[in-house]
């Protein structure tokens, strides 16, 4: 059953625009889920109404609403404050066994700090909202997945953010989360190297030698299955691509425009790390098609197939 968390009139008035029918049903948390017919959305119940509403009020999981009108493709820092909150009740309900997974749509991050709240994203939030030190981004299209080191520095900082401990933590992340989410026993992790040609043995660059390398070793001494560190350039080559389960690269622009180039439109972004399943778009808010019906939803497609998926996994680990 899907629990879409938003204002009921904001999601009658998108219906209405589009022409689109829909129904909406209130969310009963004390019931086991429902299936749910085309035409129709499961919504948090509003405060007070229905058989459903006392048990949603104990939890906290409440409709909630916009503080102005929501034009399509205009930003409003009025109702900054509503969409951390629909965050929030999403990652809450989570974490108290409501919910088995979260799909993040994306999110419009300056609207939200010119309201006076910082934000510097979905990624960060969460860790912040379930007490979690260090996250990971990995994105997805397929079986292709790369995770990342780094995430949004500029190039010029990257080598000094590459540090044992740093990757070390990155890598423990990913192989767990390979192993409790994914159902992957014994994942093998496929490790770029920063420089060109993995530092061609010192001569382009000796982050390999002084930090990836060992590193790597003693993880191997550890038990887990790495290569690495690879050449980026062919690193995803068939018969490399055969053998992953997993990459891992050093900055942004090293691993995502493979990834992107194997699913764009269709990608999934996944927070590794946290105690609960979110996965995400691939892409921004497009706001010249709001409201026009335009929009690809591929992404938010798969977004919603692999939390699925990966919802059963980690429920299992969760329980043992």
């Amino acid at each position: 059953e899907l629990v879409v968390i938003a204002d009921p009139g904001l999601l009658r008035q998108r219906a209405q625009t589009l022409g689109l029918p829909l129904k909406l049903q209130e969310a009963d948390f004390s019931t086991p889920a429902r299936e749910q017919a085309a035409g129709t959305l499961t919504i948090l119940p509003a405060v007070g109404t229905g058989p459903e509403a006392a048990h949603a009020n104990a939890t906290g999981l409440i409709a909630p609403t916009l503080s102005a009108p929501a034009e399509p493709g205009t930003l409003n820092r009025n109702n900054a404050a509503y969409v951390v909150k629909t965050l929030e009740l999403a990652a809450d309900g989570c974490l108290a066994g409501a919910f088995d997974a979260m799909i993040t749509a994306p999110v419009q991050k300056s609207i939200i700090n010119d309201a006076g709240i910082p934000f510097s994203g979905h990624t960060e939030f969460l860790a912040a909202r379930t007490n979690t030190a260090q996250v990971v981004m990995l994105l997805a299209a397929g079986e292709l997945r790369v995770a990342l080191a780094t995430t949004h520095l500029p190039l010029a900082d990257v080598p000094a953010a590459i540090t044992r401990d740093s990757l070390a933590c990155t890598l423990r992340i990913l192989h767990a989360d390979l192993q409790s989410k994914f159902g992957i026993r014994e994942p093998c992790i496929a490790v770029l190297g920063l420089n060109p040609h993995a530092g061609e043995g010192g001569h382009l660059g000796r982050e390999e030698i002084e930090v990836i390398t060992p590193l790597l070793e003693q993880l191997r001494a550890d038990g887990m299955h790495l290569l690495g560190p690879l050449p980026a350039d062919t690193a995803f080559s068939p018969t490399l691509l055969a053998q992953a389960d997993a990459y891992l690269a050093m900055f942004h622009d090293q691993g995502l425009p493979v990834l992107k180039y194997a699913g764009f439109g269709n990608a999934v972004n996944i927070t590794l790390g946290l105690p609960i399943v979110r996965t995400s778009v691939d892409h921004g808010t497009a706001l010249d098609l709001a409201g026009t019906g335009a929009a690809s939803d591929g992404s938010l497609r798969a977004a919603l197939e692999l939390a699925i998926e990966l919802a059963p996994q980690s429920r299992a680990q969760a329980s043992q």
